[in-house]
């Protein structure tokens, strides 16, 4: 019989002890007249699995002076759905500086003894070539830093925590 850790005990319990985030953050209590965009995708595991108790945070600082309104202005934290599936509406400041992430990400899942620290770009970013941290990032694995366009404001962005295609994730020191 294998023994409970620490880190395994989160796991399931964080759709339920953090959805004052999540409703706090859901487009029907979000309102901004700052225009919006949608950046969806989905969460894997090592396997290819899709991950179904997943925790993604985002933080857009360029965005929050739009959102002063809201409950934490330029915070979003969505759980995954049973496919793994995730999806978050936020705002597209007007002045946004090229090249810079369009949100800094964190993931919580069960198994992680620490959570992950990543940050997303839009495809169609112009200053994405002198952008400073995609610049720190090897040109074979800054894809998976991107989320690419699916429509009128809508991209994708899919999290690989593991495999050749894993997300690259960030120490912050």
């Amino acid at each position: 019989m294998s023994q409970i850790t620490t880190s395994q005990t989160i796991g399931p319990f964080s759709h339920e002890a953090w959805q004052w985030a999540v409703d706090a953050c859901t487009p029907a209590n979000v309102k901004s007249n700052a225009p919006t965009i949608n950046i969806s995708g989905v969460i894997y595991d090592g396997n290819g699995a899709p991950i179904n108790d997943a925790q993604i945070e985002a933080w857009t600082p360029a965005g929050a002076a739009s959102e002063a309104e809201h409950a934490i202005p330029g915070f979003r934290r969505v759980p995954s759905g049973e496919a793994g599936e995730f999806s978050m509406c936020i705002s597209q400041p007007e002045s946004a500086t090229r090249g810079e992430p369009v949100m800094y990400v964190t993931v919580f899942a069960r198994g992680l003894v620490k959570h992950q620290f990543t940050a997303v770009f839009l495809e169609d970013d112009t200053g994405l070539a002198q952008s400073a941290i995609l610049n720190q990032v090897p040109q074979a694995r800054r894809a998976t830093l991107l989320a690419r366009k699916t429509g009128d404001n809508a991209y994708r962005w899919d999290i690989w925590m593991q495999t050749e295609k894993e997300t690259v994730f960030f120490d912050y020191v």
